[in-house]
């Protein structure tokens, strides 16, 4: 026994030891992560950590790309780890810092956009698709992408400030997959788009759920996380899953190439992988969680909503969003012109 106690007590020196002291660059969509799972960590390993936060994949992208150093660990979405795989990135993991990876549940591993996860660890999943505040109109008033077109929502209307969620709604009316590539078929969903443009009041994927709770706008497009903490300070506030569809996303915790800090960067994601800890960050951000082991310690409140966790038979009408090549150019080339009504 005493042997024991004495090699929990020389592990525990070790990581103090180890970490104290030391920095971590954290770079994370906004309002993603809870305070207390930052400061926890920082009280129980001595690494301190810098955040900071960004409003879309593509904002994130642009500056890790062009600082080339300066974050430690990021947190792309599926489509965006492929793209930052193959374009050389991010850094492999070390699997033998990770001891909490196999709590993962494996319907999240081992996805084509990283084979075997060398490069990237499953933080949360969740859905982008349309939130009404049923106290500002009727609550059967959209039930369908279609409705968002009514005369009625014009200058009522919130929707995502990036090209991908957006082209969604256009892309699923029309019949289309999220992750659609023919140009003549986004050069449909493009003129959908510019007849719904003028009528958007709010352009908002940092905190939508203000414009929402504050009665700016009736109707918008949000994460799920956003619409489930906006329902939970107003029950007037639902969340839609259309017939037509909608997109589903993983995001991932991966280390980009300039990162200076990779030992600290490894025991945070290690730290985020114990499943007291990811049922945490469910429970208060209002997403999925990808960690089997975290499940049962998910307060039921928030595992027996649909908001957060969608029933199987709404799942199978969402897709997720891989990443398209060179039809990115395209998806940004029409959403400059929608945003400057060109």
């Amino acid at each position: 026994m005493k042997r024991i106690l004495f090699a929990v007590l020389i592990t525990v020196l070790w990581v103090t030891s180890a970490y104290a002291g030391g920095d971590l660059y954290l770079y994370i969509w906004s309002e993603y992560i809870p305070d207390e799972v930052v400061q926890s960590f920082t009280k129980e390993t001595g690494i301190q950590v810098h955040l900071s936060t960004y409003d879309s994949n593509e904002a994130m992208y642009a500056k890790v790309k062009l600082a080339g150093q300066g974050y430690d660990l990021i947190v792309p979405s599926s489509d965006y780890v492929s793209l930052m795989r193959q374009q050389e990135l991010l850094l492999p993991l070390d699997k033998s810092k990770l001891t909490n990876f196999a709590n993962l549940d494996s319907k999240f591993v081992n996805q084509s956009f990283d084979p075997e996860n060398i490069f990237s660890v499953p933080y949360m999943w969740g859905s982008t698709s349309i939130t009404v505040n049923t106290g500002k109109i009727d609550e059967h008033a959209v039930t369908s992408v279609a409705d968002l077109w009514k005369p009625e929502l014009s200058g009522k209307l919130l929707l995502p400030n990036e090209p991908r969620e957006t082209f969604t709604l256009a892309l699923k009316l029309l019949g289309y997959s999220v992750n659609e590539t023919n140009p003549a078929h986004l050069e449909e969903a493009y003129q959908k788009l510019r007849e719904l443009f003028p009528h958007v009041k709010v352009f908002d994927s940092d905190s939508p759920k203000q414009a929402l709770l504050s009665g700016e706008v009736a109707v918008g497009v949000v994460f799920n996380g956003e619409a489930f903490i906006a329902n939970q300070e107003d029950s007037a506030i639902t969340y839609v899953y259309p017939p037509e569809g909608y997109s589903l996303w993983l995001d991932s915790l991966c280390i980009p190439k300039g990162a200076k800090n990779v030992d600290e960067a490894h025991a945070f994601i290690n730290y985020l992988l114990r499943p007291d800890i990811s049922a945490i960050i469910s429970a208060e951000m209002g997403y999925a969680t990808p960690n089997a082991k975290a499940i049962p310690l998910v307060p039921e409140n928030v595992h027996n909503n649909v908001i957060v966790y969608p029933t199987q038979d709404i799942i199978a009408r969402g897709e997720f969003q891989d990443w398209i090549g060179d039809a990115m150019k395209l998806y940004d080339e029409y959403w400059v012109k929608l945003k400057t009504n060109e």
